[in-house]
């Protein structure tokens, strides 16, 4: 057992990701979790209990942070892990923008990079980034993870905001490529000018250059645009396949955040004016435009 195992850790939010993540922390340190439904798993707790730890890792949908914020959170010095990933529809708020209605910036952190739960899980390696504008507190969770995980630092808070919501998006758009048969040389084409659009897109709200090329950016685009393993790609070989969107979260029986994201991201570029050409066409999408039709209109675009 690690020598701070005396520090309290705990994860919200009992999912396939909070799990794995619970049991990638549970290799140094004790670690609790808990959910608003109880879970037969190990170290599962009350939400009161849960919410007594120091550290704290939210591994919530995207879409409900702010509404379990405001029903059950308040804060009393603890220090935060955000685990999600997405950009809330509606609003189109950044998760540190909701995060920070409720906690001061210098106890947040961001968790980015490419990490299948069920990889995780098998203790299979990888490497993810702590993003936040306090050091201290990202070498705090960063000592945390277990020797599989490799981890780094990252100040660009806003960079892996985005990156983590994008590429969901875009693995959305590959697995309508996939489903679609268009080809290796049409989902390379649409991952790298996925990724294009992603930088252009964060730019716009301060994001630095170097994210979108690490493993936040290029590294979690390249896996979750490339693997049934991803939810969100999963979705677009069902769309390929001319099934309807509720029919298809219904079979996934799982949160694909990036139908959610979609929304969230065409809003905000036509709010801002930002160019967004594939994020665009999967929004029309999943509003029932048929996808061979996209695809024609991205070639002439």
């Amino acid at each position: 057992m690690h020598k701070l195992a005396r520090v309290s850790i705990a994860v919200i939010g009992a999912g396939k990701w909070g799990q794995a993540l619970q049991f990638a922390i549970s290799r140094n340190f004790p670690c609790k979790i808990t959910s608003r439904q109880f879970k037969d798993i190990e170290n599962f707790v009350s939400l009161e209990e849960a919410l007594k730890c120091e550290y704290l890792i939210f591994a919530l949908p995207a879409q409900v942070v702010r509404g379990w914020l405001e029903e059950h959170f308040t804060f009393s010095g603890q220090k935060i892990l955000v685990a999600a990933k997405g950009i809330e529809q509606g609003s189109g708020s950044f998760l540190n923008e909701i995060f920070a209605k409720h906690i001061p910036e210098d106890h947040l952190s961001f968790l980015s990079g490419p990490s299948f739960a069920s990889e995780v899980m098998q203790g299979l390696p990888t490497a993810v980034v702590i993003n936040s504008t306090n050091e201290t507190l990202s070498k705090e969770f960063a000592s945390f993870f277990p020797s599989f995980m490799k981890t780094y630092t990252s100040k660009d808070v806003i960079g892996a905001e985005v990156c983590g919501a994008y590429k969901n998006v875009l693995a959305i758009a590959s697995g309508i490529c996939d489903g679609l048969k268009l080809g290796n040389n049409a989902r390379a084409s649409l991952i790298a000018r996925g990724l294009v659009e992603m930088r252009r897109f964060g730019k716009f709200f301060g994001a630095h250059d170097e994210t979108f090329l690490g493993l936040s950016g290029a590294g979690d685009l390249f896996l979750t645009a490339s693997s049934t393993l991803s939810r969100n790609y999963r979705v677009g070989l069902f769309l390929a396949e001319g099934k309807k969107l509720d029919d298809i979260l219904t079979a996934l029986g799982e949160v694909a955040e990036g139908v959610f994201t979609s929304e969230a991201i065409f809003e905000l570029s036509s709010k801002y004016s930002i160019y967004t050409p594939i994020a665009h066409e999967i929004a029309l999408i999943l509003k029932g435009k048929e996808p061979r039709v996209s695809v024609k209109d991205l070639l002439a675009d």
